[in-house]
């Protein structure tokens, strides 16, 4: 018998498409979109060069075509999904989707908010990038649609947040939980496992940390080099280790264990686009990792929220 209880399936931790069928008895749908937006890191205006794993698309490979208008990213999403009856949610995933001047986001925001079936939005952006006039509108529309803002964090080490290049510190990150949450607007965090010279004690430290504080969800990645980015430059230089696929196992078990249960876990591994992968190869599995990963909690007999 599993002992989690937020689940239906073998799972032992608190899925994404659990969470959404509870709330809307319905499967749902992120539709990823590209809205064109630009990076405070990238445009000057606390750094110029963005954070070193980040590709061309600000972490969006996965997300809607640039050259396509939202509403015609919109519809393809929805096509790639037709298989399932669902509901959607619009999900503004590359680069930084509140850095822009406030009637420009009103204005992509509200264009997905009236297609039909869609019940809500996904904003992916920095803690240090929501201004307080949009903080404000945010708040508005969370009290009339299914609002969750991405942040990303990726650690909580300032000396590796200066080697990736973030450019904001760690008390900005928590004064903006802060702020979202005073408006009851949900957060998911982003973290990146297995970023260049942390250790595993480093890495749930950060788990640690976060679990304190009040956050709905989380986005665990795992670390890939991609072609044609910073990141690549450092690794072909200075060969730094790369986690195996048992050794961030082992870590996502023990980062599991130390999460509330009640968080919600958006992503448990990376998702690279194949013909830009340098390394790890073994990310390329998806499907296999992730059986892997419920293999190994049945094995230890454990589950996330288990030390909490």
């Amino acid at each position: 018998m599993n002992p989690f209880k937020y689940s239906y399936n073998n799972k032992r931790y608190h899925t994404l498409d659990y969470h959404y069928k509870l709330m809307f008895n319905s499967k749902v749908a992120k539709i990823s979109l590209n809205a064109g937006f630009t990076c405070p890191n990238i445009d000057g205006t606390v750094g110029t060069k963005g954070c070193i794993y980040c590709s061309k698309n600000g972490s969006g490979e996965h997300g809607g075509n640039i050259k396509e208008d939202l509403l015609t990213q919109f519809e393809n999403g929805k096509t790639i999904m037709k298989k399932w009856k669902a509901k959607y949610i619009g999900y503004f995933q590359a680069h930084t989707n509140t850095y822009a001047p406030l009637e420009i986001l009103k204005e992509k925001y509200e264009l997905i908010l009236k297609q039909k079936d869609v019940i809500g939005l996904t904003i992916a952006t920095r803690p240090d990038a929501i201004s307080d006039e949009c903080l404000e509108y945010l708040s508005e529309l969370n009290k009339r649609t299914f609002l969750t803002i991405e942040l990303g964090l990726q650690t909580i080490h300032e000396k590796t947040s200066k080697l990736i290049n973030r450019c904001h510190t760690l008390e900005q990150f928590e004064s903006m939980v802060n702020e979202l949450r005073s408006r009851n607007i949900n957060v998911v965090v982003h973290i990146i496992n297995g970023l260049p010279y942390e250790t595993k004690a480093m890495m749930l430290d950060t788990i640690t940390y976060l679990n304190k504080l009040d956050i709905q969800g989380i986005k665990i990645h795992m670390l890939f080099v991609l072609k044609n980015t910073l990141l690549e430059k450092i690794y072909l230089k200075d060969k730094f280790h790369i986690l195996t696929k048992e050794e961030y196992i082992d870590i996502i078990c023990e980062q599991l264990e130390l999460l509330r249960e009640e968080i919600v876990i958006h992503r448990i591994t990376g998702d690279p686009m194949i013909e830009d992968l340098i390394v790890p190869n073994w990310l390329i599995k998806k499907t296999i990792l992730l059986n892997d990963i419920d293999k190994e909690l049945l094995k230890r007999n454990t589950y996330q929220g288990k030390k909490t």
